[in-house]
């Protein structure tokens, strides 16, 4: 950043829901915290505070690079290959290894199998965009001041370690272009719905398929949930249909009975009784067939056309968050290869910056300015590629807390609906129940008057051939 020209810095996570800091070259700011992902956190002098990337910023001490004279360090032996000497603002001598990031208080022995002491303490040194940060180990640095700028020219401290991804990201790790909260690290998250056992809450991540060879996500899970309940809405509605098939088939086959002539020359109170029993068989009969009627109309139809572009519209939902999470995976991919670029032009400055030291030449100088240049472009590059999947990635969010809650809105209309309908089954089968009851209740009743006596009394009648008895025959 050049002249008196602001930029508004935003959050390096979603997390960090804070306003963006607005602030000049050169501006002094107070260090709140530690580097954690490449990002800090500063305060200004009127007391605002916010986030910006390490890129921005450079400690008012510098670190001097230690050129060991005699007598100096142990032994006065030659550092080991890739350790370079500094000493802190505080006048502490301490050492880097410009290969593995790695520091330590004590120095680093070339004889090989050297022990160090217990005291000695490491960290990884941060870089920006490809410049040596000077900072004591992590769980020693204190809050101080310092100067918010974007690299330029200026000579910087040589070596431009450079910042092992696991350590950028110690707070946070990606699973499946996904970034979520390390676990070692993670503060408690309170669920969206902490009362209910909502599916907002609990299908974030991907799982593996039962074959254990592909992942599916958790939204898709929540679909297929749908999609089968579906099924079984409509697997229900063909059983209510075997039932009206079943009570159709009853019904014909009772009116077919009730017409058979069988015992119809039944006589008497029996045979009133007989009668009237065949008879109920036909009311029976037309009673069954208005209970497939009304299964039909009040239980089969509903159940099948309850949604009837249910599929389609499980579609629509699957290709939105399927298109979100796509786009999630490109920007990610963005991500890693502006990380890569930065990774390689921070190798090339400190190359360039090794060579500077063995040969100054104006040329050597020209090009370290180059490749500064081009180290602060691919960090400014990975800053746009975070920020866009960032953006991504809330709007996948956001869908997807608003998708899961309609589908699971879906899924309670669904399960109420087909319990409504069930009751309605019920309850037309108790109506049909009272409806034969009152079909056989005549047959009851002329059964309870059937009397054999007078059965036969009224049969003598009508067929009696004479009361008088034979007699003994005379001689």
């Amino acid at each position: 950043m050049s002249g008196s020209r602001c930029q508004t810095l935003y959050p390096f996570s979603g997390e960090r829901h804070r306003q963006g800091l607005r602030f000049a070259a050169g501006e002094l700011l107070t260090l709140l915290q530690v580097p954690d992902g490449g990002w800090w956190e500063g305060q200004k002098e009127d007391g605002l505070r916010g986030w910006f990337p390490a890129s921005y910023v450079q400690l008012l001490e510098k670190p001097r690079k230690v050129t060991s004279q005699p007598g100096e360090d142990s032994l006065n032996c030659p550092l080991p290959p890739g350790w370079q000497s500094y000493m802190s603002p505080q006048g502490h001598r301490y050492y880097v290894n410009t290969f593995t990031n790695e520091t330590t208080w004590e120095r680093p022995s070339s004889v090989p199998g050297t022990p160090r002491s217990p005291g000695s303490q490491k960290s990884a040194v941060p870089a920006a965009n490809g410049y040596h940060t000077p900072v004591t180990p992590m769980h020693q640095m204190e809050p101080g001041h310092m100067s918010l700028r974007k690299p330029s020219g200026d000579p910087q401290s040589p070596g431009s370690p450079r910042v092992p991804r696991r350590l950028a990201r110690e707070s946070s790790r990606t699973i499946n272009c996904v970034t979520f909260p390390h676990p070692d690290t993670m503060q408690e998250q309170q669920l969206l719905k902490p009362t209910e056992w909502s599916y907002c809450d609990y299908f974030w991540a991907d799982k593996k398929d039962p074959q254990g060879n592909n992942t599916v996500s958790g939204f898709e899970i929540l679909l297929q949930k749908q999609l089968k309940g579906k099924q079984m809405q409509k697997e229900m509605a063909e059983f209510v249909r075997e039932r009206i098939k079943i009570e159709e088939e009853y019904a014909k086959n009772l009116s077919k009975l009730s017409q058979n002539s069988l015992a119809a020359q039944e006589e008497g109170t029996l045979g009133e009784a007989w009668a009237q029993l065949k008879k109920s068989l036909a009311d029976e009969a037309e009673v069954h067939l208005k209970f497939s009627s009304k299964l039909q109309s009040e239980v089969e139809k509903p159940l099948l056309n309850f949604r009837e572009n249910f599929k389609k519209d499980m579609k629509k939902y699957d290709h939105h968050i399927a298109d979100l999470r796509k786009q999630l995976a490109s920007r990610y991919t963005a991500v890693e290869k502006a990380r890569k670029a930065l990774t390689e032009r921070q190798k090339d400055l400190e190359m360039k910056t090794q060579q500077l030291e063995i040969k100054l030449s104006n040329k050597a100088e020209e090009e370290i300015k180059k490749a500064r240049r081009k180290s602060t472009q691919a960090g400014d590059d990975l800053m746009r590629c975070v920020d866009l999947y960032n953006q991504a990635q809330s709007k996948w969010f956001e869908e997807m807390v608003t998708s899961t809650l309609e589908l699971e809105r879906l899924e309670v209309e669904r399960v109420e609906m087909i319990r409504q309908h069930l009751c309605q089954y019920t309850q037309l089968r108790h109506e049909t129940d009272m409806f034969n009851q009152s079909t056989i209740d005549p047959v009851d009743q002329l059964l309870q008057k059937v009397e054999p006596a007078k059965d036969r009394e009224l049969w003598v009648q009508e067929h009696k051939t004479g009361d008088i008895r034979p007699v003994d025959m005379e001689i």
